[in-house]
């Protein structure tokens, strides 16, 4: 958005002593009014969650990513595929989730794509035969069959990369 941001922040506060009336003695034991210097740890937490996502565009990088694959059946018949790939992935450690509600695949598919999952898993008759899913990744869009057991091997990669 073109504008700067501050983060975490130091401050000198000279207005809270002289409300509160507080005061130290010095070494000549005269009273001298403190100036009180504090951070801003947690608000510095929120602005720069702020300027993440801001900055990503909600597009996370995929180590940081909520849901980092979901995986999309065809049809009905797939949706036990589809859950087994997701479970195959989450015991990876790959947040992953399968979707299978009742939606047509393109609007499944146009969901996450707004939603900014990194991977989406299409199952499909073909892919469910040969034990594969159809992969569509955000970087590179449409990647083809890839064998489940390499995928999951690339994704867990990917993760532990960044």
């Amino acid at each position: 958005m073109g504008r700067a941001w501050q983060l975490g922040t130091c401050q000198l506060d000279f207005f809270m002593p002289e409300r509160f009336g507080l005061v130290y003695t010095t070494a000549d034991d005269t009273e001298e009014r403190p100036v009180i210097i504090h951070r801003a740890v947690t608000g510095s937490t929120e602005r720069f969650l702020g300027i993440l996502i801001e900055n990503c565009g909600g597009d996370f990088p995929f180590w940081l990513a909520p849901e980092q694959a979901r995986v999309l059946p065809i049809a009905d018949r797939h949706a036990e595929s589809a859950e087994s790939v997701a479970g195959l992935l989450r015991a990876a450690g790959v947040r992953a989730k399968a979707d299978v509600r009742s939606e047509s695949v393109g609007k499944r598919i146009r969901d996450g794509e707004l939603q900014k999952v990194p991977y989406l898993l299409i199952v499909g008759d073909r892919e469910q035969e040969a034990g594969a899913v159809a992969v569509r990744s955000r970087a590179a869009g449409d990647e083809g069959s890839v064998p489940i057991d390499e995928l999951v091997a690339r994704l867990r990669a990917e993760a532990e990369a960044e």
